[in-house]
């Protein structure tokens, strides 16, 4: 029997440009955006009228350049600019173009190449990179307004304001269609080369309203912006839908600055990966056991968790020091793009912030399934959104089959690629390659990626994902690798692990001098443990230890085509 579930009101948006105009009419005078001109300076509050006002300008100026109809980059930190320039391209000039800024440079020339981008917005960051780029036009984000440099879109948007009031009015009267490519956004690639993934106005709209009416959101929210910006998870899910819902987003200045951040921003929501959430946990533990608070804490927990099922909840009381952290407000997590581990999960509730986490790939702009806030079912990342099917195929007999969907969620096709679209896209079904298995209350349980799965001589399906959870909730593995190779002599499948220890609590619990073979030794006993509570199929037998860190994509995923 499936999860009967409330849904919240939302209003009906059919395009990004209707969102955001109707959004500057309904909260004008709210706080969309809070930027800062230098790090270390105060925010600065950008009021919904004003983003209205440099979107249209900007929009105006770019349609003077006769960019319309063209492909535009966009690249560069978090930043109020980056918003403004995504926003103005998609809602009248052109097709907006994300870049990945961690890619190396020539990687990104690639890109602008097989994107065929007209123009680039960056920030200054990435100036040096672009200089001798064969793209006609070249702007720079910079927040220092420059009257000399024309390139510059603080220029451009002086310029378009100036052109609007001369009464040129051409770009708020552009008419969007909702089913029309606006955006390519090239995916991670985990796996193999990245593909342009085609995206239009009704799959990002979808995607928000889908999401209002399980998670509520409110005028009165605020989000903190960490996760890369080029990202669908956090340009759609983490800045737009806060936009469509009146509230306001505040950027960081950068990783190390979050804890500043948050106490400056006080946001109410957070959206982040789990390796993220998952070291912010375990450090107000580790903080708790190294002042010795942490037997009181854990005693606190208890007491509050008995008080809420008499509907009495005391943990902004109980926990306010750890509240505090955060600015003291949050009370939502939103978690996505890799699986969390359940115990986290439970430890920030019983903390008294709630979390939410989804399923979702860019293919789907990005969201399939997802956690309302009104239930959780542990290790689940939910039932499908509203207006989403999901189907599993090829389900073998543990019940694990590969994801399916189709929704207005679901993408045009991949840029100039019709043989990977065909192969993904099938009767209007999404082949997502993500394998998982669903209960009686119709919620999802990821259990891997179909093209990981390692198939042992005897048939045996092992999800190295799995394997690799387990290794990874011990204290002194940081991350880990599983994958499997072929025995040469016995033709058998061996699975084998690359591990990278946790240093830091190595360290503190065995001395910074520790030798490689007693290190060797306590990853080998952490690996016969594991393999005690294995069938004998899964069992590790061999690793080896990684002193880097894994190369992973911007959302903290392991690129296990590049580290195998």
């Amino acid at each position: 029997m499936k999860t009967k579930i409330q849904y919240y009101e939302i209003r009906q948006i059919n395009d990004i440009k209707e969102m955001i105009n109707s959004s500057a009419s309904l909260y004008g005078d709210n706080t969309a955006f809070l930027t800062k001109n230098k790090k270390g300076g105060p925010y600065k509050s950008i009021k919904y009228k004003e983003l209205k006002e440099d979107i249209d300008a900007l929009g105006t100026s770019l349609l003077d350049l006769n960019l319309a109809g063209k492909n535009i980059a966009v690249i560069g930190e978090n930043c109020y600019e980056w918003m403004v320039a995504y926003l103005a391209v998609v809602n009248g000039v052109g097709v907006v173009v994300p870049l990945d800024k961690e890619l190396p440079e020539d990687e990104l020339i690639n890109l602008t190449k097989r994107a065929e981008v007209s123009a680039v917005f960056y920030t200054e960051s990435y100036a040096n990179i672009f200089i001798s780029a064969d793209i006609p036009y070249k702007i720079n984000m910079s927040i220092n307004y420059n009257p000399d440099n024309e390139m510059s879109q603080n220029h451009l948007i002086e310029k378009g304001k100036s052109l609007i009031k001369s009464g040129i009015t051409t770009y708020n009267e552009i008419v969007i269609n909702p089913d029309e490519m606006k955006i390519i956004l090239f995916t991670s690639g985990t796996t193999d080369m990245a593909k342009g993934v085609m995206l239009c106005h009704k799959n990002i709209c979808s995607v928000i309203m889908s999401t209002c009416k399980i998670v509520h959101i409110t005028e009165k929210d605020r989000t903190l912006s960490i996760l890369p910006i080029h990202h669908t998870f956090e340009s759609t899910l983490g800045i737009m839908l806060p936009l469509y819902r009146g509230a306001s987003v505040a950027f960081t200045e950068g990783l190390k600055y979050i804890s500043n951040n948050m106490l400056e921003a006080q946001p109410t929501v957070l959206i982040s990966v789990p390796l993220i959430l998952e070291n912010i946990y375990w450090k107000i533990w580790k903080q708790a056991k190294k002042t010795g608070q942490d037997k009181k804490l854990g005693k606190a927990i208890q007491i509050n968790n008995k008080l809420k099922k008499a509907g009495i909840d005391l943990s902004k009381i109980l926990f306010r020091s750890i509240h505090e952290k955060f600015g003291g407000r949050l009370r939502l997590l939103v978690t996505g793009a890799a699986s969390i581990d359940p115990v986290v999960i439970q430890g920030f509730e019983d903390l008294g912030i709630k979390v939410t986490q989804g399923y979702g790939l860019t293919e789907c702009a990005p969201l399939v399934a997802g956690t309302p806030d009104t239930f959780r079912k542990v290790g689940s990342v939910g039932p499908a959104v509203p207006g989403v099917e999901i189907k599993l195929i090829d389900v073998d007999n543990e019940g694990i089959g590969e994801i399916i969907c189709r929704g207005p969620n679901v993408m045009l096709g991949y840029y100039k690629d019709k043989e990977n679209t065909d192969k993904v896209l099938k009767d209007g079904w999404l082949h997502t390659g993500d394998l998982a298995y669903v209960d009686s209350e119709g919620c999802y349980f990821i259990a891997g990626r179909k093209k990981n799965v390692i198939i042992t001589k005897n048939g045996k399906n092992i999800y190295p994902e799995e394997v690799e959870f387990y290794l990874n909730k011990n204290q002194y593995i940081e991350e880990s690798l599983v994958s499997g190779v072929l025995d040469s002599i016995t033709g058998e499948t061996r699975i084998i692990a690359q591990l990278r220890p946790a240093y830091d609590a190595i360290f503190e619990d065995f001395g910074e001098n520790i030798e490689e073979k007693d290190l060797h030794e306590i990853l080998k006993n952490i690996i016969h443990e594991l393999n005690d509570r294995m069938p004998i199929y899964k069992r590790i037998r061999d690793f080896s230890i990684r002193k880097d860190e894994f190369i992973k994509t911007t959302t903290k995923k392991i690129k296990r085509h590049i580290n195998k």
